[in-house]
């Protein structure tokens, strides 16, 4: 017998796969994997089956099998995140989803001509909105997302069809206006699911609508009226009348999203302290922390929100990574809850994804890689998922990531700043430029987005110094700093390094009045910033001042500071800006080389090339060697 597959041909009697004739390296055990499937087209085929029937009697993990899956699809060239052959049904197991024609080997026709079969339909995708709040009560105002996300999830397990992303959708749903129609277009969504909720005393009432997206035709409407307390079951049969209306096999089982808890009121903390995270308000995660940490006092099994309390502590480790005292505790300590997230939710995506943001801050690569891969195995169509596995990559991996994140979420910008910073590394001032500049463009279009662009007018102007341009990249950077915001994630951090490279380009100029200026105007967003008092000390020596030496020893001693194992790399980096801002070349180059040292290949160092400190030594032969060292490892 015969499988034709897109332009494979699998003959079980020959136990071999070819492509346009010629045999695939497949393993024996993967051979058996892939014939299981093909023996299912288009069934959900359960982790448990799976196990039973490739790994029989063995004792073998999911995470084996989930790394079998992996290295089948890598030899049929599929991709996880848009699968042509192999899709993950999270949490349950996989589906093959290409049409396969079983033939007799006499007269099977080529594979991959018209006659092996028809190409695979576009998938159904769902789009869910934020329910509305009518009555405006703000004690129930959190269902609004809540009842969205459980639904989303719940449909998404049924596994029949691609259910988006709910922050893109509610991005979308602003702009959209209301309308359906437009919602789909924006999303690609062919469904699309509103509705609204209203309380009363201690009852509740939810309707629904479930809407054709290409017609803008209702297909189905659904009214709930229940308890409060009762809102999960009545969410469940919200989710049950739209399976039986989308004709799907199996409704998804009672629970709620993917963190079960039974408590409404752990539920209600988890969803008030994330919708504070998603507000991007760095005022607002100290509140956050205390919601998930409520919810885990109220169910202390409930992952997600362990997850989502990391989450929280990333961020309040992020936005101090540039300050003199970064909160390295909440970095212990986000890791240590994503690990017990992981623990108690194995299979849940989310825990493995953050537990992999806050590795990579600490510059645990490979596990952050690992964590990432896993999360992306589970919830292959997760923007999320793919952009924090590409934010621990680096090189080409890190670019093929990010491609995958911005295919499922185009409004993400800040993807496109992490795809630039391995251009800028490999030293193509070219492409980085015209990624920064259409980042740019989405930076001014997007400042009310829930993830807006930030940073891309400062690395427009860095590239154009770097190139020599120094009067164009001066309105860059102002730009930069027009939508300062320290309330905003990285918005301070970006403004005070837009500040400092002007402060460079100007003291580069000989404006050293305003070079000055720009200098102290960073120690407004971030305190004793060793570049911004280093520049400060540049100035007063190329003026003659007396002041020259005292600020010198000021900046010695901040860059002294940073000589702590936590703080290594920026010690060094920081190092080698002292040794150029004293015109040492060699001491700079050396440093930087300690540097890439120190850490493992990865996005550390990924703004030598540019960065205006080292403008001075840029001819320098040691210097070109570092640059090209970094070249290498960004390949």
């Amino acid at each position: 017998m015969h499988f034709r597959f897109g332009e494979f041909d699998a003959d079980r009697a020959a136990y071999r796969v070819t492509k346009h004739g010629a045999a695939l390296d497949l393993t024996p055990k993967l051979l058996d994997l892939l014939f299981h499937l093909l023996d299912r087209p288009g069934e959900l085929v359960t982790k448990e089956a799976l196990l039973d029937a490739v790994w029989p009697g063995a004792n073998v993990t999911e995470n084996a099998m989930a790394q079998a899956i992996s290295e089948l699809r890598e030899a049929l060239g599929d991709n996880a995140a848009a699968p042509s052959y192999i899709k993950t049904i999270s949490r349950r197991g996989y589906r093959f989803i290409a049409p396969v024609k079983r033939v007799d080997a006499s007269s099977a026709p080529p594979a991959g001509s018209p006659a092996a079969g028809p190409s695979l339909e576009p998938e159904r995708t769902l789009a869910v909105t934020d329910f509305v709040n009518l009555t405006g009560d703000p004690d129930v105002a959190w269902l609004g997302a809540g009842i969205a996300e459980t639904v989303s999830s719940d449909l998404a397990s049924v596994g029949e069809f691609h259910v988006i992303d709910r922050w893109r959708v509610s991005e979308a749903a602003r702009q959209a206006g209301g309308s359906a129609v437009q919602l789909g277009a924006a999303t690609g969504a062919s469904h699309v699911v509103t509705g609204s909720y209203q309380r009363r005393g201690s009852q509740l009432r939810v309707t629904a609508r479930l809407v054709d997206a290409s017609r803008g035709e209702a297909m189905a409407d659904v009214k709930v009226d229940g308890r409060l307390e009762d809102v999960f079951s009545l969410q469940d049969q919200i989710v049950r009348s739209f399976a039986h209306e989308l004709g799907l096999a199996t409704a998804p089982a009672s629970r709620v999203g993917v963190g079960e808890t039974s408590s409404l009121e752990a539920y209600r903390a988890y969803m008030e302290g994330w919708l504070k995270v998603e507000s991007m308000d760095v005022t607002q995660n100290v509140p956050a922390m205390r919601d998930f940490e409520r919810a885990i006092a109220i169910d202390p099994g409930y992952a997600i929100a362990y997850s989502g309390l990391a989450n929280a502590e990333f961020i309040a480790f992020d936005n101090t990574r540039a300050t003199p005292s970064p909160n390295f505790a909440a970095l212990r300590s986000g890791i240590e809850h994503a690990r017990y997230a992981v623990h108690l939710g194995p299979d849940l995506p989310e825990a493995h994804a953050t537990l992999s943001f806050l590795l990579t801050c600490a510059h645990q690569f490979e596990e952050a890689r690992r964590a990432a891969q896993r999360a992306v195995d589970l919830e292959p169509d997760s923007w999320r998922h793919q952009y924090r596995l590409g934010h621990a990559l680096w090189g080409q991996a890190r670019l093929r990531a990010f491609e995958r994140a911005l295919a499922l979420y185009p409004q993400f910008a800040y993807a496109r700043l992490e795809m630039a910073m391995v251009h800028v590394a490999r030293g193509d001032f070219n492409t980085a430029l015209d990624v920064a500049r259409r980042g740019a463009s989405d930076q001014e279009r997007q400042r009310h987005d829930r993830f807006p662009a930030v940073g891309f007018h400062w690395l427009t102007g860095a590239l154009l110094a770097a190139r020599g341009d120094l009067a164009g990249a001066l309105p860059a950077f102002s730009r930069e700093l027009d939508q300062a915001d320290p309330t905003r994630l990285y918005r301070a951090e970006y403004a005070a390094a837009a500040l400092v490279s002007r402060g460079q380009v100007l003291c580069h100029q000989e404006q050293f009045e305003e070079s000055a200026a720009a200098f102290t105007a960073a120690l407004g967003y971030i305190d004793r910033h060793p570049r911004a008092v280093l520049g400060l000390a540049v100035v007063h020596r190329r003026i003659g001042s007396s002041e020259t030496d005292r600020r010198f020893r000021e900046a010695h001693e901040i860059v002294a500071n940073l000589r702590k194992p936590e703080r290594d790399a920026e010690w060094h980096y920081a190092t080698a800006c002292e040794a150029a801002a004293s015109d040492n070349a060699a001491d700079a180059a050396a440093a930087l080389e300690r540097l890439l040292d120190s850490v493992p290949v990865s996005y550390v160092g990924w703004t030598i090339p540019i960065d205006s400190a080292f403008l001075g030594i840029r001819d320098d032969a040691a210097f070109r060697r570092v640059l090209s060292r970094l070249a290498e490892r960004a390949a």
